[in-house]
């Protein structure tokens, strides 16, 4: 049994690309930046709390050792900066203003907890914007489109035409690397690479 513990639909779109028979929770965490904490580490922190509180609410129900949690994080990196899904479209407007004309990050942090342990990693991609012309970016903060999208873009969509060229995993963009994924659900499921403490004790 997979239980994806996210409520985005584009990640359960991939899943259902790469042929997965899963179920889908959404896990409530808080989501805040920690004091200090590196972008690589917020994304696998905040994926694996998710997967985490999933798999706390689960395991009793199941008796099995089918049961595996998949959780994922995906945040926009430009200098440094974490740039999540914006408030407003003022906010919007400053994330796309900032990305434009520049290269920047995308990174996902993926988990997966089953009976056998924690697996977890980061997949990095590095993204190209053109300059954005201020007539598509109006047209593009009145769709709403920037609104539910770390960096308040989607490469699948509208804002394509400002992705010259990316160097990495496309759908780790979208918000899922499926090639990771899948191997990382592998090693949650067959309990390849042991060495991390089971998830019954894993405190995060």
């Amino acid at each position: 049994m997979l239980i994806l513990a996210s409520s985005s639909p584009r990640r359960r779109q991939l899943l259902e690309l790469a042929g997965l028979d899963f179920t889908v929770e959404a896990a409530e965490i808080d989501e805040r930046i920690q004091t200090g904490e590196a972008p690589a580490t917020y994304v696998q922190r905040l994926a694996l709390e998710k997967a985490q509180a999933i798999w706390d609410r689960h395991k009793a129900e199941d008796s099995s050792d089918s049961l595996t949690v998949l959780g994922a994080d995906t945040t926009v990196v430009c200098d440094g900066n974490i740039l999540g899904k914006p408030v407003d479209q003022a906010d919007a407007r400053r994330m796309l203003e900032m990305l434009a004309g520049r290269t920047h990050q995308v990174l996902t942090g993926l988990a997966a907890v089953s009976n056998r342990g924690f697996f977890s990693e980061v997949e990095i991609t590095q993204v190209f914007f053109d300059l954005i012309n201020e007539e598509e970016l109006v047209r593009y903060l009145a769709s709403g489109g920037p609104m539910d999208k770390a960096g308040a873009y989607g490469i699948q969509g509208y804002a394509a035409r400002w992705i010259p060229r990316i160097e990495g995993c496309f759908f780790n963009v979208v918000g899922l690397p499926l090639s990771r994924t899948m191997a990382l659900l592998a090693k949650a499921q067959e309990g390849r690479n042991e060495a991390q403490p089971p998830a019954s004790r894993l405190v995060v």
